[in-house]
């Protein structure tokens, strides 16, 4: 299958070392620092956390970048004076035509973090954009490009996307952003959560393994915890070219606030030790707003919708700000109705959507899996790191708790909705697991395939958080292919599944057809990780299923 991009081929064997100067060469040509904190900016005010921009609409987007006035003036500080930003948007790199700009301030009560809403864009266009601070002797920012939306009633051709989650700044490097940094046809990035971990340096993954370790090195709680953590991760190169090149889509999960969390707690948080927990999940969302490119509803949540055109319209979820605790081991409780993942309103709103949309495509960002997983005899050793990964009951029992599993009338209510009302072409884009899933999404599990499939779903991998053969100190694909034969044995719905893998996805979409290529880096651990096709699968509209694709869309 062809799209409308015109693109270098992106072939099936590993890329060479020209590839990641390529990619590097890309950044440098939109003025990225790929530096934490440059020597000679010292003194005055600085640009150390580059540039973003996110949720792109026909005639605008959203633009971030984050200044320091005052070398003192670090994340989560508070310290440094309030400093007015300029910002201006253009038709080309070097800015002599500018099609708006304006000023905005950055404060400490903001952790001198500034957005720009910026609207009277044209729709499908690519934009280049900076920001500075003085007026004699400008200090600018690294340029950022952009893309808006195709209009409302616009028939789009092709849509295409980069697809991550699950980036753990302790494991690895951030080698997938610079790989998608590098692929200048992508409409936009959508990350599906745990942009970050909230777990103290040496716990996840031990201490032996940690790559590079956390700041603050304590697990981070109060809102100069998270501001420091998120600050962090804007200075890593990777991440500052894919936020300088794409517009990036986010929703949260647990990690951005606690391991396994839920509206009121987490597995992850002591009350007695770590204070309340609607203190804690309000600084967590607040520095998530500050420093992430992305426009809170009014809720203060993230669950909003992004159409590019006729061809796809984008529903994405919150899936822990409304939802009940996890189910307890044995409790039976996963199937209570009074028990909710979603929340009411949240559930009403994406059924409507998904109801009311007319667009050729109805894609779903859940941060959690939402096909159903059953265990078939599988030995101990690998149950339990399953388990974990999963959010399963370590004790062994097939229900996966922290995901649509947990949750089951819910879900149950989703699917008869797209059943009952012959809702087409429904594409669930997961992350959270740290494997690599393209699975059918069945009307009944237990039945199928003699009963239909009523959506399909594909689950990227991690970008560096453990998976499989990391948690067992294995050889990639060795152990790990008996739990993935008996886990597909018990599944009929599940047509792959990786559980090794680091990377990420390459979502292609146009009427036919969608089609995610999966990606893998050849070493999370190495800071110039090439990355090589690993498989491709789509589903042709019309059929509810998933099938292989003998190649990435090119």
């Amino acid at each position: 299958m062809t799209s409308r991009f015109s693109s270098a081929p992106i072939g099936a064997s590993t890329p060479s070392r020209r590839t990641v100067v390529k990619a590097a060469a890309a950044t440098a040509a939109l003025g990225t620092a790929l530096a934490a904190a440059p020597a000679h900016a010292a003194e005055g005010p600085a640009f150390h956390h580059g540039v973003a921009s996110g949720d792109p609409l026909p005639d605008g987007v959203l633009l971030w970048t984050r200044v320091t006035p005052t070398p003192d003036a670090v994340p989560g500080s508070g310290n440094g004076p309030d400093t007015e930003v300029h910002w201006e948007i253009a038709e080309d790199k070097g800015f002599s035509r500018v099609v708006s700009s304006g000023s905005t301030t950055a404060r400490a009560t903001s952790d001198h973090t500034v957005k720009a809403d910026v609207r009277g864009l044209r729709p499908a266009t690519t934009y280049y954009f900076r920001f500075s601070v003085g007026d004699a002797s400008p200090v600018h920012s690294p340029v950022g490009r952009t893309r808006t939306t195709p209009a409302h009633d616009a028939t789009a051709h092709g849509v295409r996307f980069g697809v991550v989650s699950c980036a753990n700044w302790e494991a690895g490097y951030f080698s997938a952003y610079r790989h998608l940094a590098a692929r200048t046809e992508l409409d936009a990035v959508l990350h599906l959560g745990d942009y970050l971990y909230e777990y103290p340096s040496g716990e996840y993954p031990a201490a032996k393994h940690v790559v590079r370790p956390h700041e603050p090195r304590h697990e981070i709680i109060t809102l100069a915890d998270y501001r420091t953590r998120h600050g962090v991760h804007k200075t890593d190169g990777d991440a500052q070219a894919m936020h300088a090149t794409h517009p990036v889509i986010a929703i949260w999960d647990d990690h951005e606030f606690a391991d396994n969390a839920w509206s009121g707690g987490a597995v992850n948080h002591t009350p007695g030790s770590e204070g309340p927990w609607a203190a804690r999940m309000a600084a967590a969302k607040q520095a998530y707003f500050e420093w992430m490119p992305v426009r809170p509803s009014t809720e203060g949540t993230v669950y909003r919708r992004v159409r590019y055109g006729k061809l796809a319209d984008l529903h994405l979820l919150d899936l822990r700000s409304f939802r009940s605790q996890q189910a307890g081991t044995g409790s039976g409780a996963v199937d209570d109705p009074e028990r909710t993942l979603t929340g009411r309103a949240q559930l009403d709103w994406l059924k409507a959507g998904l109801a009311s949309s007319d667009a050729a495509w109805k894609l779903v960002g859940t941060s959690v899996m939402i096909s159903p997983v059953a265990f078939g005899a599988l030995p101990a050793h690998l149950l339990k790191p399953l388990a974990e990964l999963l959010g399963l009951p370590k004790e062994g029992l097939a229900i996966n708790v922290d995901q649509w599993d947990g949750y089951t009338d819910d879900r149950k209510e989703l699917i008869s909705h797209l059943r009952d009302n012959a809702i087409r072409n429904t594409v669930f884009l997961t992350g959270d697991i740290h494997m690599a899933w393209a699975n059918d999404v069945p009307a009944r599990a237990a039945t199928y395939p003699l009963t239909p499939s009523v959506a399909t779903e594909f689950v990227v991998t991690s970008v560096s958080s453990d998976n499989i053969d990391d948690m067992l100190g294995v050889a990639p694909h060795t152990v790990s292919l008996a739990a993935a034969a008996t886990l597909r044995a018990a599944n009929r719905h599940v047509r792959w599944l990786d559980m090794d893998s680091h990377g990420y996805g390459v979502l292609d979409i146009t009427a036919e057809r969608s089609q995610m290529d999966y990606y893998a880096l050849s070493d999370r651990k190495s800071p110039g990780a090439t990355s090589s096709w690993l498989r491709s699968y789509r589903t042709r509209s019309g059929t509810q299923k998933v099938e292989r694709a003998d190649a990435p869309v090119r």
